[in-house]
Parts: structure tokens; C-alpha cells; sequence
């Protein structure tokens, strides 16, 4: 199986093979040790006769991050960079307490 795929991921890297008319994809498979049934297949571009015979089903991904809320964003107070120097939004801890 291991040629089908190092068959395809070729085919797929360069314009040549992937745009080649069955007789040069078909030289092209016969400097390979792939089965004859999986070469029919290639030649045919027959993707779904192709998974079927490597027993393959086809696989999809989506990843959509979500987003954020509208309102949520107007709720949250913007950084003024006070609290990296260790002072609050007031901006003086000490402000309302005695000193000793």
C-alpha cells in the first residue's frame, strides 16, 4: 500500500504527472509494483474505487473557532498597564489606608 500512496503523493507534487493523459500516467504506474486492480483505479481517476480498495473512507476536518461576543468585548475594561508595575486601577494601593 505504502507505493500506492508514494505513487499518489508524486503524482500530486509535480504538474507533469498530475496533469498527464492516461497514457502517460499509465507508463508512469508501470515502473511501479502496484496491484493491478489499484493501477485500473488510478488510471480511471476513480477516487472513491481507490479508497475502497486501500479501505479507506473518505475523512473530513473542519475547525471554525468560535466568536467572541459582541457584548462581552464591551463589558471588559481595557489594560492601562498598571498592574504590571503592581498598582491597581485606582492606581496607588496605599489610597485610603493609614499609614504607620
Amino acid at each position: 500500500m505504502f507505493d500506492v500512496i508514494d505513487f499518489l503523493e508524486s503524482v500530486g507534487e509535480g504538474a507533469q504527472l498530475r496533469h498527464a493523459d492516461t497514457a502517460a500516467l499509465a507508463a508512469a504506474l508501470s515502473a511501479t509494483q502496484i496491484d493491478p486492480e489499484l493501477q485500473v483505479a488510478i488510471l480511471a481517476r476513480d477516487e472513491r474505487g481507490l479508497q475502497v480498495l486501500l479501505g479507506r473512507d473518505p475523512f473530513c476536518c473542519l475547525i471554525n473557532p468560535a466568536k467572541p461576543d459582541e457584548d462581552q468585548d464591551e463589558e471588559q475594561e481595557e489594560c492601562d498597564g498598571s498592574c504590571e508595575n503592581g498598582e491597581d486601577k485606582a492606581g496607588d494601593k496605599d489610597k485610603g489606608r493609614d499609614s504607620d
